[in-house]
Order: C-alpha cells, then sequence, then structure tokens
C-alpha cells in the first residue's frame, strides 16, 4: 500500500515549528509497515529548513520515506496550480475523524487489513463489562468488594 504519514501530532507530539518527542510506537510502526514493502510518503505541512528538521529526526530514527509531500519521488511541482492532494491508498493522521489511534492498532489494522470498526467495538466490550466505578474512576472491584 502507498501510505501517506503526518508528522505533527502523528509521529511526533505536537510543538510546532519546533520537533515533539515520539508518539510512543510511532517509529517502530513506520519501520515494520517499512519492512512489509509499504510505500511511506511523509506528508506534513512543514517546507524548507522546517521539512528539512523533521526528515533529519525521522533519518536519525530509522525512517527513510519513499516520497515528501509528493506521489513519488521524481514528480515535478508546479508553482501554479499545484495540488499537494496526494494519491494514497491510507491516510494516518492526527487530524482525522476520531483521531489518531494507538500505533499499536494502527499496525493490526494495515497488517491484518482490518477496518477501525472491530477494535472500537471490541475496546466497547472491555468498557462495558467494568462497574461503573471502574469507568469512570478506575476503582475495581476488588477493592471494595470482598
Amino acid at each position: 500500500m502507498i501510505i501517506a504519514v503526518d508528522f505533527d501530532g502523528t509521529i511526533v507530539e505536537h510543538r510546532y515549528p519546533e520537533i515533539g518527542k515520539e508518539i510512543p510506537f510511532a517509529t517502530e510502526t513506520l519501520k515494520l509497515l517499512i519492512a512489509e514493502k509499504h510505500k511511506l510518503i511523509l506528508w506534513t505541512v512543514r517546507e524548507g529548513e522546517l521539512l528539512d528538521n523533521a526528515l533529519d529526526w525521522c533519518h536519525e530514527h530509522g525512517i527513510e520515506f519513499y516520497a515528501v509531500n509528493q506521489d513519488y519521488p521524481e514528480e515535478k511541482k508546479v508553482d501554479k496550480g499545484f495540488s499537494r492532494k496526494l494519491k494514497a491508498d491510507l491516510f494516518i493522521d492526527d487530524r482525522n475523524l476520531g483521531g489518531l489511534p494507538h500505533w499499536g492498532i494502527i499496525y493490526r489494522m494495515i497488517h491484518e487489513n482490518r477496518a477501525y470498526e472491530p477494535f472500537v467495538a471490541q475496546r466497547q466490550s472491555y468498557a462495558a463489562k467494568k462497574s461503573w466505578l471502574e469507568r469512570c474512576f478506575g476503582i475495581g472491584r476488588n477493592r471494595y468488594h470482598r
């Protein structure tokens, strides 16, 4: 698959124009996807020096993208009328509807070719098994009920 990946808020915490701390398991997951022959495109609003900084950070963490802000590495940018809309199979971005799932779930969705809904249903099923106190306050049954 061709997968477009945002940088700020997706790979690292939001600290734009600075670079935030890595979001847990982001780089490990991206490396697994690259090893599985997926083509990753860095898709970010960053340009110029800010983009170079993000690319350097990714390189230092072992992530090399197939392309950056374009469909393929050899694509020629045209100033007038150029659209940065990518032709990707999947977009990983913290600004999508529902927010950014945990990187472990993202990997399983891609690796197992599964939709997000079963993961949400599984989480809701687990939450439904908890008591009201557990769901609201994290207080376990065994703590007060013997």
